[in-house]
């Protein structure tokens, strides 16, 4: 796993975003060292997270401290049920179901038509509500928010549409569950980001609020 911060995109924030990082003071670095090196010659989260060769200005110094991995979980399952409601009512409603029973066996065939509105639904609401504030119900409700690791701001249209099709795509197909799982999983081992799949592929981060 790659540890060096993302290359800057190009892309500016709005001028508004309240989330926006702001620059550090005149003759500060941004680094919580201040202009003097991490002692031990390793980075604020152990080792050396730029690969060695000065001390350029930490991603996260402005940033509010990195959301814990067992909120994250939560507040996915909570999106998770949230939408999984949505998705029952609108299949059931055009008779496309998961499961076809009989009186004497249980077929499990799983319907592609489903899983595809689930995948689109997903992908729909998580690019949305980022976009919008940078937070889903579930972690607006356990405060905390997907920020741009590049200046903290709130993720664009393009930026939260990666992130969602990375982390629900395999909805539509198989091991959904078992994608999922891996993907936001693995902000529990990342370092020093805490960065899931979705969040390393759209250069994020999910940070508290509160």
């Amino acid at each position: 796993m790659s540890s060096e911060p993302p290359p800057g995109s190009g892309q500016q924030p709005p001028e508004d975003d309240p989330f926006r990082k702001q620059p550090p003071p005149s003759g500060d670095s941004g680094s919580p060292y201040g202009s003097q090196p991490p002692p031990y010659g390793g980075g604020p989260y152990g080792g050396d997270p730029y690969g060695g060769g000065g001390y350029p200005t930490d991603p996260l110094a402005g940033m509010p401290p990195l959301a814990d991995s067992g909120r994250r979980t939560l507040a996915r399952i909570i999106d998770l049920i949230l939408v999984g409601i949505v998705v029952a009512l609108l299949t059931w409603g055009f008779g496309v179901n998961e499961y076809d029973m009989d009186a004497d066996k249980v077929e499990y065939g799983k319907s592609f038509a489903q899983s595809l509105v689930a995948a689109l639904l997903y992908i729909g609401y998580d690019t949305f509500m980022i976009t919008k504030s940078g937070q889903t119900l579930g972690k607006k409700w356990l405060k905390m928010r997907v920020a741009n690791l590049e200046n903290g701001s709130t993720p664009s249209v393009q930026t939260a549409l990666i992130r969602s099709l990375v982390l629900w795509i395999p909805f539509a197909f198989c091991c959904a569950c078992v994608w999922t799982a891996i993907a936001g999983g693995w902000s529990f081992f990342d370092k020093p980001y805490k960065q899931g799949l979705h969040d390393k592929a759209a250069k994020t981060v999910v940070v508290s609020t509160g």
